[in-house]
């Protein structure tokens, strides 16, 4: 076949494929089921037969008709060359593949391309007729040319298999077509490997029917991506459909219309009808297994949906491929989608390009538009639809509107791109949706587990709603931990709460702008609408600020920081805090106590480091907070705390409290879970005379504790002592079965560490600059860290069998003079710097592990590094 090349089909053509063909051989047989089987692979082919209207002259219409088509196919048989007709058909044919590029592919039925070539056999004698004609040297020509071009021959492929050798024609063309269509559209910037990646993933499976999911925000180019990948390996299918706009379509008795559409457009059978959803899933069933299928459901938002247009692999004939979009992870796996493609927007350099064709129609830039080009790529995100929708409605403006354009969209948002994502929020359940523009207003960029507490505290069920709106593209989870999302979809969510009551922000449920909030303070303006409140670097008067919060008898979550409010200005200040609130963080608090009016029943979460809190309540008041679980008074005044204020409380941050010097836990903490009191240099001691059955983490770094006693936590997980020079005796339970991470390190007075029962889970051991003098390694199997730095009475360490585990052990400037890797196969670091009596470091195999060696003033003397060729020197 001769190859079209993309320059050549720029043109629009009004048919797909030509035939040329001698009637009275071919027209009711071969010629018959070629046409069919094009029509059926959605190819615009003309036939004389189907396509010329009566009263038109033939010959005329048959030359527009060729110049019409872009491929022609030259079914050259024992009679074509008796055909006059056939032979000028043939010319000009010959005339528009020299002249315009165009693809003329010829097919040998019944004879062979040498006959064609040189008129020889049965070409010969059809001929024959035409010796003495005028054209019949130009027929000649045409002739030797058709047949010198690439195509197919009945004889040689698959053995004379007509039905075989049509599939294999249609293939053919098909290709050549995706050729031209691939190489049209220049404005999909960005599509190749994009297209190449989801297209790898199908050529790299089996030939079993294949589910694919393309996920991604609203606007992002999932359906451009579908389409395009549609376009690319279509032609492999015996049957095609492309299902548009599933999520709006499918309303009401839409599905049934979907089902007729998909059988219609695979069966190319337009009589087909659906009654009703139930009787499309049997017609499907029974109908689509005959062929291999390519069928896109683009814009899938539910299951039901999957159910009644593919609903089982079994309904389809194996090679079969379905591809899904949608902005819901959630979907594909309820349907057993296994391999899901997440959209990559687009890149700042794709976007630029994107952008230049929709508003100068080029991609290079012009003189004066590239930083305001710039902008509003930056805008968009990577989002195509942004991009195509800003780069339309700026073609063709002056660089002064350009500058109000992009003015204007930082306070009002380009509105087709927010329409399209809102359609992902209006689908959410009420709660998920409260969720979110609590993250998109106030909690984007917070770490996931604080914003599960805040949100939890405020009584909505956190983990679920954050699961299901990152399978929604709503939201993302960084690897770090932290929420995010992206800029237009913040955009979105902030518009919600602002449209209704857009000037007037007292009446908006959640405030975040600081000179709105300020002004709300300052002229009272606050009601019971407002819900949450995101208040940073206020310049208001401490007075104005409480007595502004009067009036938001509904709010729930209050954040004030980075206001330093001055001592001087609380004395004779009436405190007020809503008694709605539920998670309360106010970093820097002015006052000694929380306001005497303060009920504090609903409260949850409270924060307050770096505040004057000396005491939670003034006057020897004692209100118990029954429902306080979360409570950081880090870098506060506090000086005592009793638990029996706060019997439901799971964590408890006082860290750098230095005046703190009292902990009441007589009556036992039966949540308490995170007790952190690192850095608390006056406190002394810790009594737990009753069992803490759920605490897990203990830190008293840098305290004066000298002896603990932890016989009442037997669910341990983390223990941090590091620095309490004081400490001399520590009590353990008979059974620590959760214990992963014991820190003394800087305990320089404890001298032995007791362990007369087995420690199953501790991994990382630090005993470093302390007074122990020995260590059996015989009751941490699983440890894997083990730091005996500066321990500088430490002579042996005791191992009495393999430790598989261990992977870093420090003995540096200890008084070990020996030590054998042969029971630490694993090892990668090992320190024995400044160890001046080791003598003796036995490596009886190779070391592949060992990364890092110290033996600096030591007086090692013989050593063969060969056995550890992965040594970094």
């Amino acid at each position: 076949m001769a190859s079209t090349s993309a320059s050549s089909v720029q043109k629009s053509f009004k048919y797909d494929v030509f035939l040329s063909f001698r009637g009275e051989d071919t027209r009711k047989t071969f010629v018959d089921h070629l046409y069919h089987a094009l029509n059926q692979r959605g190819i615009i082919t003309y036939k004389d037969d189907e396509k010329i209207e009566k009263g038109k002259r033939i010959n005329d219409q048959l030359m527009r008709s060729i110049e019409d088509s872009r491929i022609y196919i030259i079914v050259f048989s024992k009679n074509y060359a008796s055909s006059s007709w056939c032979l000028d058909e043939l010319v000009k044919i010959i005339e528009c593949h020299k002249t315009d590029g165009r693809t003329a592919y010829p097919v040998f039925f019944n004879v062979e391309p040498t006959e064609v070539r040189h008129q020889s056999g049965a070409v010969k004698e059809a001929f024959a007729k035409h010796e003495k004609k005028e054209a019949a040297g130009i027929w000649r020509n045409a002739m030797k040319e058709a047949a010198d071009l690439s195509g197919r021959e009945l004889k040689t492929t698959f053995d004379g298999h007509e039905a075989k050798f049509i599939q294999k024609i249609v293939e053919d063309i098909s290709l050549e077509l995706r050729f031209i269509d691939t190489s049209v559209d220049e404005k999909l910037i960005g599509m190749e490997t994009r297209v190449k990646h989801v297209v790898s993933s199908l050529e790299n499976g089996s030939d079993d029917v294949r589910m694919i999911g393309i996920k991604g925000i609203g606007g992002g180019g999932k359906t451009t991506l579908a389409r395009a990948v549609f376009d690319h390996i279509s032609i492999w299918f015996e049957g095609k459909s492309f299902v548009e706009n599933v999520r709006e379509a499918s309303k009401g008795s839409g599905l049934k219309k979907l089902q007729k559409q998909v059988l219609k457009d695979v069966l190319n059978d337009g009589g087909i009808d659906v009654t009703s959803v139930s009787e499309g899933k049997n017609m499907m069933k029974k109908m689509m297994g005959s062929r291999k299928i390519l069928v896109v459901l683009d814009d899938v938002d539910d299951i039901e949906q999957l159910e009644a247009l593919a609903g089982d692999r079994t309904w389809f004939k194996a090679g079969s491929t379905i591809i899904i979009t949608t902005r819901d992870r959630h979907v594909l796996i309820a349907h057993r989608v296994k391999s899901i493609h997440d959209v990559n927007l687009l890149s700042h350099e794709e976007g630029i390009r994107l952008f230049r064709k929709y508003a100068f129609g080029k991609e290079s830039p012009i003189e004066g538009y590239k930083e305001l080009s710039e902008k509003v790529v930056h805008y968009a995100g990577g989002l195509p639809l942004t991009i195509k929708v800003l780069g339309s409605s700026l073609c063709g403006k002056t660089e002064c509107e350009w500058d109000d354009a992009i003015k204007r969209l930082k306070t009002i948002p380009e509105e087709l791109t927010l329409k399209r994502l809102e359609i992902s929020y209006t689908g959410l359940e009420n709660d998920h949706k409260e969720i979110f523009l609590e993250i998109a207003c106030i909690l984007k960029g917070n770490l996931k587990d604080h914003a599960i507490r805040v949100l939890e505290s405020c009584g909505f069920h956190a983990r679920i709603a954050l699961k299901v709106l990152e399978q929604k593209s709503l939201i993302t989870v960084s690897d770090k931990g932290y929420l995010g999302m992206h800029d237009r979809i913040e955009e979105m969510g902030m518009n919600i709460v602002r449209r209704l009551h857009p000037d007037e922000p007292g009446k908006h449920s959640r405030l975040w702008i600081k000179e709105e909030i300020e002004d709300v303070l300052v002229d009272e303006l606050g009601t019971e609408a407002t819900r949450s409140v995101m208040l940073d670097d206020s310049s208001l008067d401490i007075a104005t600020t409480m007595k502004g919060f009067r009036k938001m008898k509904g709010l729930r979550f209050l954040h004030v920081g980075g206001t330093a409010f001055s001592s001087l200005e609380t004395g004779q200040i009436d405190q007020y805090l809503p008694n709605t609130l539920r998670s309360l963080y106010w970093s820097g608090y002015p006052f000694e106590c929380l306001p005497k009016t303060f009920q504090a029943n609903m409260l949850v979460y409270l924060q307050m480091q770096s505040s004057n809190i000396s005491q939670l309540w003034g006057g020897g008041e004692r209100k118990v907070l029954n429902k306080l679980r979360f409570l950081h008074l880090s870098c506060s005044d506090l000086i005592s705390f009793d638990l029996e204020m706060t019997p439901n409380l799971e964590t408890l941050h006082l860290e750098e409290c230095e005046a703190f010097v009292e902990l009441n836990m007589l009556k036992g903490c039966p949540y308490l879970e995170t007790l952190n009191l690192n850095h608390c240099y006056n406190f002394a001691q810790l009594h737990m005379p009753v069992e803490c059955p759920k605490l897990k983490f203990i830190d008293l770094r840098s305290s004066m504790v000298s002896n603990l006693n932890l016989v009442m936590t037997p669910s341990l997980e983390k223990l941090d002592l590091s620095n309490c020079s004081d400490l001399v005796e520590l009590h353990m339970p008979s059974e620590y079965q959760n214990l992963e991470t014991l820190d003394l390190g800087g305990c320089t007075n404890f001298v032995e560490l007791h362990m007369p029962f087995e420690f199953p889970k501790l991994k990382f051991l630090t005993l470093c600059s302390s007074k122990v003098n020995k260590f059996n390694l015989v009751l941490t199997p699983n440890l894997e860290t083990l730091d005996l730095g500066g321990c500088e009475y430490f002579v042996e360490l005791h191992m009495p069998f393999e430790c598989p585990k261990l992977k870093s052990l420090k003995l540096s400037n200890s008084k070990v003079s020996n030590l054998n890797l042969v029971l630490t196969p694993n090892l990668e670091t090992l320190d024995l710097g400044g160890c001046e009596n080791f003598v003796e470091l036995h490596i009886p195999f190779e070391c592949q592990k060992l990364k890092s060696l110290k033996l600096s003033n030591s007086k090692v003397s013989n050593l063969n590094l060969v056995l550890t060729p992965n040594l970094r020197l």
